[in-house]
């Protein structure tokens, strides 16, 4: 089978990725660092003779998504932090809806307006349901561009696989950063199933709904211990993460996306200086490695978890691990992006005798 090799950036190969699962519906409204993938797609639907507004708010793409969605169509929005914040009310509906869809999120620094340099400050609006009532989404954090590309390739297939939106939950850094991007040449979109519940027309079936609205006793209960029973089930099938130098780890530094390549130098260096480290990179962030850090908790290892925010990860960290005096943390907030030398100093003066000199 042929390869298709080329350099690309992480915006860009976001939207190629979206392409050849097969979406065919986009709807986005600019804002930085993620307006790369706006113009790729508006390019790029174009070519595949699928549908792309820039719509007159995030508000407004949200919603066109969730009718794209409710008719069948694979659909995807984008934005950064700000434009996610007022797509959430629409992205609890789709939740309600169980409607699949996928959402890409290129992080910048906040709160407010903040800034347009990369950030992790929206991993609680990602993980813990930033919009009202209790739903998940499924939260991919992908570190290369080569898996900003096969994340969202990816993801479409989930969202149909379980009915629900799935985002990927990037930053500016590898929205904007450009590396090599290689796939098949003939790859096909994974996981298409027929959707009976799709709004199609009524012609030769009885007429159904996608609602989100439920007023009778009880039903609504019903509804959401079922939605929950699929989250489960999600949580013991979909849960994804990488290790680096973990076998006989004394520090496991844990990391997601940007950060989570910056760590992995950070290993190699503590490592060169005889400090037994390792790297436990979350791939999902819902579902969430929680098992796994236990397990590593239990061969004796203790934490130092590394992020562009305030600490928001860590408090999965520690929930896990449940041994406060055995979790570190390191964070840089408004754009700021931790340093492998910060790291090493870090676990240094955390988990080790060695100082500097």
């Amino acid at each position: 089978m042929a390869k298709i090799k080329y350099l690309s950036t992480g915006n860009e190969a976001c939207g190629e990725g979206a392409i050849r699962a097969g979406c065919r519906f986009y709807a986005g409204y600019p804002i930085t660092p993620q307006n790369e993938l706006t113009a790729y797609m508006s390019r790029r639907m174009e070519e595949e003779k699928g549908i792309f507004i820039q719509s007159e708010s995030e508000l407004s793409a949200v919603n066109m998504v969730m009718g794209a969605s409710a008719a069948g169509a694979r659909a995807m929005t984008s934005s950064s932090s700000p434009g996610i914040s007022l797509k959430q009310e629409g992205i609890s509906y789709l939740a309600g809806m169980e409607l699949p869809a996928v959402i890409i999120n290129v992080m910048r620094g906040g709160p407010g307006l903040g800034n347009i340099s990369p950030a992790q400050g929206d991993y609680f609006q990602s993980t813990k349901g930033g919009g009202h009532g209790d739903y998940r989404l499924m939260v991919y954090a992908p570190s290369t561009v080569q898996e900003m590309f096969e994340m969202t390739y990816r993801a479409f297939g989930k969202a149909d696989k379980y009915r629900m939106t799935v985002m990927i939950l990037a930053d500016g850094m590898l929205g904007q950063m450009m590396e090599p991007l290689e796939f098949d040449e003939d790859i096909k979109p994974e996981g298409e199933t027929r959707k009976p519940w799709a709004m199609t027309g009524a012609e030769g079936r009885e007429a159904g709904s996608v609602k989100s609205l439920f007023l009778g006793e009880g039903v609504l209960e019903d509804i959401n211990d079922r939605l929950q029973a699929k989250y489960r089930k999600i949580e013991a099938a979909e849960c994804e993460y990488e290790e680096y130098r973990t076998e006989d780890a004394e520090v496991v530094i844990t990391g997601y996306g940007t950060v989570g390549r910056i760590a992995r130098s950070a290993v190699d260096m503590l490592r060169s200086e005889g400090v037994k480290a390792g790297l436990l990179r979350p791939v999902t962030l819902w579902p969430f490695p929680y098992e796994r850090l236990r397990e590593l908790k239990g061969k004796g290892a203790r934490f130092l978890a590394v992020e562009m925010s305030a600490g928001q990860m860590v408090e999965d960290v520690r929930l896990a691990v449940q041994d406060d005096p055995k979790v570190s943390f390191l964070g840089r907030t408004g754009g700021g992006i931790p340093s492998e030398g910060e790291i090493v100093e870090k676990a240094r003066e955390k988990f080790t005798s060695k100082k500097e000199k």
